[in-house]
């Protein structure tokens, strides 16, 4: 019988851990999309010219993928914005296949054509992710305030469908999708039987805008909502059980759950086995971390190290020659090595009798305040919503 166990589970993969090779990457083809979600964390509008000539060139990003691949990287996502609006998608997605790549892609399905469909045929990806921001028109138009976009994305769902590929759909519980969620939650199962999840938790934008930033809040839940949403799903659930026993940590003292010691800042496995590059050439550890400590371009401009994005009219710079490998070999462990002084954070967050069931990390942290190591209250009261649920014993897991 064939295995059909996940890459991460295989003994292959802690063998790559041991080596600290990168078992996977993702590249954020652009920032650019055809929606302008309500809750998007990077989107920029899809004839943005500034944002289509920052982004990496065709010969860039297989160049990027050749080397992560002498890296010992197996499998790559392709996401964006949204990356069926690179003209050269086809050639980046089966150039990287031609490396050996495992590729998925994460796609909002409105531009999928008959030759899309097609090529994933023809060239299967490991998996294709289609996120679900409404069961109705109305809700999903609320979402993406793009009218007509329901309509293209169950035309180019139906078309991945139909070719017989490896959908698989997730969604973001938004203030505006909530009245529906029970409804998204059917589509999504009744489409994808033995794959669907969602996320409860909207990070603030890269980019820092603050209009964009405040809309984003309006469309966050309530800690209690979070909970009572989670309540709703029983691998979530079971995910957060396994964390603790009579809601407390099965670690009993905490320093034992900190791998590097209660004042390093860094205690996700961000940069341990996988890496982010972003459509301008940067290099983070993760999709979210984009703090200006944390960030190393790949690219350089006149000559010189230097991040992409030029906002004088200048060209792009060009990437250079093994800059991968020195960000993987050498940026890495520098940013992971970063350590706190910050009496708030070491007090509140490191000692946390409940930090597992907290969403708190550097790169959120970040996005929130500006700070890798600040204690943000939101994830507080999220972590203190769920503990008093599973202490309880009618809140989390019992809805």
């Amino acid at each position: 019988m064939a295995d059909r166990r996940e890459i991460q589970d295989l003994p292959l993969w802690v063998t790559m851990r041991a080596h600290r090779a990168p078992a996977s990457f993702e590249l954020e083809l652009t920032a650019r999309c055809n929606n302008h979600c309500r809750h998007c964390y990077i989107d920029l509008p899809a004839g943005d010219e500034c944002a289509r000539a920052a982004e990496l060139t065709t010969d860039e990003v297989l160049a990027l993928g050749r080397e992560a691949a002498d890296l010992g990287a197996l499998w790559c996502l392709l996401t964006g914005g949204e990356p069926l609006l690179r003209d050269d998608f086809a050639e980046v997605y089966v150039g990287l296949r031609r490396l050996g790549l495992l590729v998925s892609v994460f796609t909002n399905a409105c531009l999928v054509s008959p030759a899309h469909a097609e090529l994933f045929r023809r060239y299967p990806p490991r998996d294709l992710e289609v996120t679900v921001y409404g069961a109705t028109r109305e809700t999903y138009e609320a979402v993406t305030r793009r009218p007509g976009s329901y309509i293209a994305f169950r035309r180019g769902l139906d078309l991945l469908f139909e070719a017989g590929l490896p959908v698989r759909l997730k969604a973001m519980a938004l203030r505006s999708n909530l009245h529906e969620f029970d409804e998204i939650g059917r589509f999504c199962r009744g489409h994808t039987a033995d794959f669907y999840r969602f996320d409860p938790f909207l990070h603030l934008r890269l980019d820092g805008d603050a209009t964009r930033n405040a809309e984003i809040r309006a469309e966050r839940l309530t800690p209690e909502e979070v909970v009572i949403l989670e309540g709703t799903d029983e691998q979530r659930i079971a995910a957060l059980h396994r964390g603790c026993r009579d809601g407390t940590l099965i670690w009993p003292d905490t320093q034992e759950a900190c791998r590097y010691g209660l004042d390093h800042i860094f205690h996700c496995g961000a940069g341990e086995s996988s890496f982010s590059v972003g459509y301008d050439g940067t290099f983070r550890l993760c999709s979210a971390l984009c703090h200006p400590d944390t960030v190393f371009p790949l690219r350089t401009h006149g000559g010189e190290p230097g991040t992409l994005r030029v906002d004088d009219g200048d060209e792009p710079g060009t990437l250079r020659d093994g800059a991968l490998r020195e960000a993987w070999e050498q940026w890495v462990p520098h940013v992971r090595g970063l350590r706190s002084a910050a009496p708030e954070y070491l007090e509140k967050c490191r000692r946390c009798g409940i930090v597992n069931l907290c969403a708190w990390c550097p790169a959120h942290a970040a996005l929130e305040t500006g700070r890798l190591d600040a204690w943000v209250e939101r994830f507080c009261e999220v972590a203190q919503a769920r503990a008093t649920a599973l202490r309880e014993g009618d809140g989390v897991g019992r809805t």
